[in-house]
């Protein structure tokens, strides 16, 4: 599950909470926190990252790895995302996101959304609930060599700005695909207007955070693993930003376009039940209509909640997607307004790199 926003995500280096994940180095998944917001965020933190775009002659160009713990979410307090949203703008207006413009995203309207309602006291059971169906799993246990493979489609939304014009603006949704060997160091992103065709490396010396090797050396134990998630992401976390919201952020981030083995999927969710403030919501959609309840938080810095979206019936994690509930002097966009949302189409394990499911090697 996920994560640009936009999840999942690697074009920026991590240094600061290598500690957290014993064989590896999160936007987000981020990842987690996508893409073209790390390119963006790369240029806010140049002293944190160095981000390489991939130009429409060379496909293969490497992109380094990224830190689900170094999300908007932890990093920037409310007024600097409102910066960093002009400057996606500024990006997608002069040609300086991948490919050199090429294959910038068209935008439209700001993608709005009905709001559900939150219960503080049915997060718990829900949860429990949640965690159970992630325990209970028949999917396959990945071999040595073998790939895990994501594919989702994501949008998000943000204010773009034209010389002294102002105005809140979403990208298309598009698909993404994510490559991810086991030990994190080797990979593949293709994302529509984000990357050429073909896509570009995910290989480098910093292995992903969420990768399925890092994610089994975890601790199964919910509250040794909260420990752990709060004393990384306090290394990294914006000091604007509340802790909870960024331990909360950060477990989003490490179950999104990642496969963790079933009974640390199970204590990540366990974990998420013991943060202060986080809800349910009775009704949320991702980013393929698909309609579900959801695990939430609200920062109540921006008014922004992060919802993690699931199917009613099976409580299969289907998206996640980040809402404004609430008007605040430091956030431009209207409530209702959803600045990131995204839906995991597929999740499977393949065994070669680029190699589609079904595909034979």
């Amino acid at each position: 599950m996920n994560a640009s926003p936009s999840h999942r995500p690697h074009p920026a280096e991590w240094t600061e909470t290598q500690g957290l994940l014993p064989s590896a180095e999160r936007d987000l998944p981020a990842g987690r926190h996508q893409f073209h917001k790390e390119q963006m965020m790369a240029r806010i933190h140049e002293d944190l990252r160095t981000s390489s775009h991939t130009p429409a002659t060379s496909p293969v160009a490497p992109v380094k790895r990224s830190n689900p713990f170094l999300r908007r979410a932890i990093l920037l307090p409310a007024a600097a995302f409102a910066l960093a949203g002009a400057v996606v703008g500024g990006l997608a207006l002069t040609g300086g996101g991948p490919d050199d413009g090429k294959t910038t995203l068209a935008t439209g309207p700001a993608l709005t959304t009905q709001i559900g309602v939150a219960d503080a006291k049915g997060a718990p059971q829900l949860l429990e609930r949640i965690s159970l169906a992630a325990a209970d799993t028949s999917e396959p246990t990945p071999r040595k060599g073998q790939y895990i493979y994501i594919a989702s489609k994501v949008a998000d939304s943000y204010i773009k700005t034209v010389g002294d014009k102002s105005e809140a603006v979403s990208d298309e949704l598009h698909s993404r695909q994510v490559w991810n060997s086991l030990d994190g160091r080797d990979g593949w992103l293709i994302e529509d207007g984000q990357t050429s065709d073909k896509g570009i490396t995910l290989k480098g010396d910093t292995p992903f955070s969420g990768a399925y090797n890092a994610l089994a050396a975890l601790p199964t134990d919910p509250d040794a693993l909260l420990q752990r998630i709060y004393r990384e992401s306090d290394a990294v976390r914006d000091p604007e930003v509340p802790r909870d919201q960024a331990a909360f952020v950060a477990i989003g981030d490490l179950l999104f376009e990642s496969y963790p083995p079933a009974e640390v999927g199970a204590a990540l969710y366990k974990a998420a039940a013991k943060i202060p403030g986080v809800v349910s919501v009775d009704d949320a959609v991702d980013a393929t209509g698909r309609h579900g309840v959801a695990i939430a938080r609200e920062d109540s810095g921006n008014g922004e909640r992060i919802e993690w979206i699931f199917d009613k019936k099976t409580l299969r994690f289907l998206g996640e997607r980040i809402v404004v509930v609430k008007a605040t002097a430091d956030n431009p966009l209207k409530v209702g307004t959803v600045t990131h949302t995204s839906a995991i189409t597929e999740r499977a394990v393949v065994d070669a790199n680029k190699q589609l499911p079904g595909q034979v090697s």
